[in-house]
């Protein structure tokens, strides 16, 4: 692999250069979801490439393809939108014309939304156009809405390339080609590449030159696009692979006290607790340990299914800290979650001979309380403190963090998580998910975390079974339920939404109630959702948990944070509306205790094939890495963990860790090989280094 030599000054610069005055409405958008300069540009990927079609006849118009008409105008219907308003306040208007094939007897419609009065004017005064656009069906009936039209005599220059830019933070794809269009041809043709002509050879793969131009449609080339993409997904992915090691280094290179536990410690530490440990679990502490004492900050994430015990491993981490002196922080998404952290803290400290102080800090806790919280974090006073959000606050101080634990990270942003960890000199951070991540994951958006994994269960668990109930058997799953309820048991309904939305052809909580009210006349139900009080949320929990309520429906709030041994039936309504791992995820609340459970998917109304293959995935496993393996193929991995921001830029362009995995691995192998030559030069390296930048130094 030759040695990075890609500063390219021109490629750097920022995006206001395009425009002679001040930075236009278009840049300032861009600006706003972290696109600043001319290289940015070259990632936004077109919808499509495509040569422009020659004029034919009405009856060869398909939907959803680009088509060019000539025809004669038999009708113009105008009516004013007055929702809208165009500059210096001008009434905008919505134009339908109906067109007449010159050539033909068949008809189109043609329509034009948010116009300005010349538009119609324009319009009125030609009898037969040449229009171009993209046919849609609608009602049964073609129509093409906002085409570009021409007088007859004129001629669209098929010539030309037509490329369609996605819409970015409401920036309109028409306005996104005007500005491409003013990137001189002379910088498209001198992006520089690294790979030499030999390495291009040997990998069947274009030059970044040649393939960004493919790509934007500034040269035609239809039978290398799929080349041209291949060579972009290999950069997007030999990118990422420098990033996460560059990432890493940044830890590796920072120095801190290592923390020492002796053996004779260690067995007494774990024979605190009432149960045995499982060999996931010590060997998750193994890894804690060795990076605890490494002499540099850990970051490593534990991930297992709910239930597999990294709470216990978490508890140990932070007993090792009070030994050394330091103070912990575990942060939890939910009151609910935090509550079950703590009382799970108390519950081994009660066998612990450690005068170990913990205390809960969460958003509904008293004025009074916090206050004397406060004050003890920053004395020192208290050795572990639990909490949510209130976490990460100004007022939040401590006298030595030296260990930050997140539970469900991907529920709390990047900076929320800074914001904490940044609350000591150097603090130790061990990250928790209930979400297995796949191992193509673990390569890009994890890479530069250590990772362990629980997978087997504490003994005595029972499990659980799932079935899928569809119209035809939802008399039998009723009869199930008060059959167990009947037995003393407990079951969770959870539905996708609170309230109904016609929009939405889902089943939402309040239907769900007043449904279930009436045929469990005789048992207690209750509810439980995010837009109630945390004291209302807390007696909905603690009812539930006592055995007060016998049926608890609510949304995917009981994810995480409720354990109640006695509930064995999780039924979800409409789970089509799930993703694999968040329906693994719930059905994971039950089976864990002595008693077996059982999960019900629950479709009410008739579903598509599709989504029955989804939920036969499922019925059928309960390794939850496989299950997160199929949502990825299934979903895309940029929803995976519910993290996307509307408006913003995924960091995926065009590559796809499951359908380009042979790709992803030729690019971590180059990266590594990459990264063996360029070693010497890391100090200057990581401080170039910063998001999406293909420019991370000159060697």
């Amino acid at each position: 692999m030759s040695r990075l030599n890609i500063n390219s000054p021109e490629w750097n610069l920022p995006l206001t250069l395009l425009t002679k005055n001040k930075p236009s409405a278009t840049i300032k958008s861009l600006n706003e979801v972290g696109l600043n300069t001319l290289y940015d540009l070259l990632w936004i990927v077109p919808l499509r490439v495509e040569l422009l079609p020659e004029a034919c006849a009405f009856s060869m118009a398909t939907p959803d393809h680009y088509f060019q008409g000539e025809g004669e105008i038999l009708s113009i219907r105008v009516s004013k939108n007055y929702h809208h308003k165009g500059k210096k306040q001008t009434s905008l208007q919505n134009i339908n014309i109906l067109v007449k094939d010159l050539n033909s007897s068949k008809m189109l419609e043609l329509k034009w939304f948010n116009t300005y009065p010349s538009v119609v004017k324009k319009l009125e005064s030609l009898k037969s156009i040449r229009f171009m656009g993209k046919i849609s069906l609608y009602n049964n009936s073609l129509q093409v809405i906002n085409p570009e039209v021409l007088e007859l005599k004129e001629k669209f220059n098929t010539e030309e390339l037509q490329v369609v830019y996605p819409t970015i933070n409401k920036i309109k794809p028409s306005l996104l080609k005007k500005l491409m269009d003013k990137i001189p041809m002379r910088m498209w043709n001198e992006i520089p590449d690294y790979l030499s002509n030999e390495e291009l050879l040997a990998r069947g793969f274009l030059c970044l030159s040649e393939s960004f131009k493919i790509l934007h449609g500034k040269i035609k080339s239809k039978n290398q696009y799929d080349l041209a993409q291949k060579r972009i997904i290999y950069e997007e992915f030999f990118q990422e692979q420098l990033k996460v090691y560059l990432r890493k280094q940044k830890v590796i290179v920072k120095k801190c006290t290592p923390w020492a536990l002796s053996d004779h410690h260690k067995k007494i530490l774990i024979a605190s607790f009432p149960y045995d440990l499982t060999s996931d679990q010590l060997r998750a502490f193994d890894d804690i340990m060795k990076d605890l004492a490494s002499g540099h900050p850990m970051m490593r994430l534990i991930q297992g299914d709910v239930g597999c015990g990294k709470t216990t491993v978490a508890i140990l981490a932070s007993v090792i800290a009070f030994l050394n002196s330091k103070q912990s922080a575990l942060m939890s998404p939910t009151e609910a979650l935090a509550l079950q952290h703590f009382n799970t803290l108390n519950q081994y400290l009660e066998n612990s001979p450690l005068d170990i102080q913990v205390s809960l800090l969460l958003g509904s806790t008293s004025q009074k309380e916090k206050k004397e919280i406060l004050h003890k974090l920053y004395s020192g006073d208290i050795h572990i403190v639990v909490g949510t959000h209130s976490l990460f606050q100004d007022s939040v101080l401590f006298k030595d963090l030296g260990l930050a634990i997140i539970d469900e990270q991907h529920k709390f942003g990047v900076e929320q998580r800074n914001k904490l960890v940044g609350k000591g000199p150097l603090v130790h951070t061990l990250i928790m998910t209930a979400t297995p991540i796949p191992r193509s994951l673990c390569l890009t958006q994890y890479g530069d975390l250590d990772i362990s994994v629980i997978k087997s269960l504490p003994s005595g668990r029972k499990g659980h079974k799932t079935r899928i109930v569809l119209p035809h058997n939802y008399e039998k799953f009723l009869s199930f339920i008060k059959t167990r309820i009947s037995l003393g048991e407990q079951a969770y309904v959870v539905t996708p939404a609170i309230e109904d939305n016609p929009e939405m052809d889902m089943v939402a909580l309040e239907e769900v109630f007043k449904k279930f009210k009436q045929l469990f006349s005789n048992i207690e139900i209750n509810i439980l959702h995010g837009k109630l009080s945390s004291e209302e949320k807390k007696v909905a929990i603690n009812d539930f948990e006592k055995g007060k309520t016998q049926i608890l429906i609510s949304t995917s709030v009981v994810e995480v944070g409720i354990d109640v041994p006695n509930a064995t039936i999780m039924a979800i309504m409409s789970p089509e509306r799930f993703g694999l791992s968040s329906l693994h995820q719930l059905r994971g609340r039950v089976g864990r205790g002595h008693l077996p459970g059982f999960c019900f998917l629950v479709c009410e109304k008739k579903i598509s094939n599709e989504s029955i293959y989804r939920l036969k995935i499922i019925e059928n496993n309960t390794d939850g890495f496989l299950i997160a393996e199929e949502d990825l193929r299934i979903r895309g991995q940029g929803d995976l963990f519910g993290t996307s921001q509307s408006g913003l830029v995924t960091n995926k362009r065009l590559a796809n860790i499951i359908t380009n995995s042979d790709i992803l691995n030729t690019a971590k192998n180059d990266s590594q090989v990459f990264i063996d030559e360029l070693r010497p030069n890391i100090t200057q390296m990581l401080a170039n280094i910063s998001r999406d930048k293909m420019i991370y130094s000159t060697i």
